[in-house]
């Protein structure tokens, strides 16, 4: 449902109106759709948050770096040692040695993630006012995470271009009813009338956020669909795709050949130390970077109160200021570089270096107004209401806004009484 609402903007003894519109949100709140220019937004920002900083970024990866050799030296070397060194193989010890190992990886994945976000910084060139710098510090960094980092770059171009626009963005569509369920198939049908368990809920998380990066790299899951191109092309890897335009080709080439490298270097690395080596310190990392990349993003972009806009209704500034700005405490400030926290402010203008976001976000809330969208709820939390209120979009006079089988929200309870 969408609503026009008069609002007198009377001034003196001058008398000017303007209409405004709303739509309604899952929970039953009415959200104002922003009436406000990019001009506007941009025009707030001061100055200083475009600098960047060679200097600055690099000793971002240097750091993230170190503390990946350091953390792996001293739990290798010593921490292990001191505390396992002569123990008994029974389960206890086990266990404590199964905790550990995940205590470690989990550290290594955190830092994996700010390298990540580091040579996403890069794709934007915000990491330096040297084109081709930042895209070889891009490309060697993305690469060792098995990123193919120009190709991803186009396509996360596209995605800033078009931010919830619903047959351009690139990244987390959402489907309409009609597909949601046709996606569920008989599965689809006997849920008509009834709602998602908790548990098939948990299980889509696990699978979403266990191959969720590599699932939309390899086939585009939740990305636009391509009538009349063989779906084999829909990837981030063939040259040819139709994610891209054709003189992108030599730069998707340059990106596989960056895959092929890292696995060239895996090689290596198991031959002289092991898969044991490999498999804790670059393979379980790895998998935590992918987990915390999809738990990022879909955050930022799928909430009960976010709105997606058809073709007529878009704008740049309507899409950029349907994002969320969340809070990860001390690893979002200090390891993942600010991408959870100003993530608003980077839709706007996506060259301001994360150093700058936090002063540049507190610029554009003047413009903004109520149309700035955070949360400091705990991410997790958020992230499982939003997997059961947010599978499906319906539209009204251009503003699609989140509805969902299980109840969640008054626009639901209403719909199925």
């Amino acid at each position: 449902m969408v609503v026009a609402r008069t609002q007198d903007l009377s001034n003196g003894s001058a008398t000017e109106t303007a209409e405004s519109k709303y739509a309604v949100d899952t929970y039953g709140h009415l959200f104002k759709v922003p009436d406000f220019t990019i001009k506007d937004v941009l025009g707030v920002i001061p100055p200083e948050c475009y600098h960047r900083n060679l200097g600055l970024g690099l000793s971002y990866v240097l750091r993230d770096i170190m503390c990946l050799a350091s953390i792996g030296y001293f739990t290798h070397q010593w921490a292990y040692p001191y505390l396992f060194s002569g123990a008994s193989d029974q389960w206890p010890v086990q266990i404590a040695k199964f905790t550990f190992w995940l205590a470690y990886t989990y550290v290594q994945g955190l830092f994996c993630t700010g390298l990540w976000v580091l040579a996403h910084e890069c794709g934007h060139q915000a990491f330096s006012d040297y084109g081709s710098i930042n895209d070889f510090v891009g490309w060697l960094v993305h690469s060792y995470l098995m990123v193919p980092y120009f190709s991803w770059k186009y396509s996360h171009s596209k995605h800033h271009k078009a931010t919830n626009h619903m047959t351009r963005d690139m990244v987390f569509v959402p489907p309409d009813e009609q597909q949601f369920r046709k996606n569920r198939g008989i599965v689809g049908d006997l849920l008509h009338h009834s709602e998602d368990s908790p548990l098939r809920t948990l299980y889509e998380l696990v699978v979403q956020q266990l191959g969720g990066w590599w699932a939309y790299l390899a086939v585009n899951v939740t990305g636009q669909e391509y009538p009349g191109v063989a779906k084999w092309k829909w990837n981030h890897f063939y040259p040819y795709t139709p994610l891209f335009e054709r003189r992108d080709a030599l730069y998707v080439f340059l990106s596989d050949l960056g895959i092929v490298t890292q696995m060239l270097v895996l090689k290596v690395w198991y031959e002289h130390f092991g898969g044991w080596s490999v498999f804790i310190n670059w393979f379980v990392p790895y998998l935590w970077c992918n987990h915390w990349l999809v738990f990022i993003t879909y955050l930022q972009h799928t909430d009960p109160t976010l709105p997606h806009y058809d073709a007529k209704e878009w704008t740049f500034a309507k899409g950029a200021a349907a994002t969320v700005d969340r809070q990860f405490g001390f690893v979002g400030k200090h390891i993942f570089h600010d991408i959870i926290e100003t993530h608003v402010a980077h839709h706007f203008c996506s060259r301001i270096p994360f150093y700058n976001g936090r002063k540049a976000t507190n610029a554009i809330k003047k413009v903004m107004g109520d149309s700035y969208r955070s949360s400091d709820e705990n991410m997790w939390i958020s992230l499982w209401k939003s997997a059961r209120s947010c599978q499906w979009v319906e539209e009204n006079d251009g503003v699609l806004m989140f509805r969902n089988l299980n109840g969640v929200g008054e626009a639901n309870a209403k719909k199925s009484n």
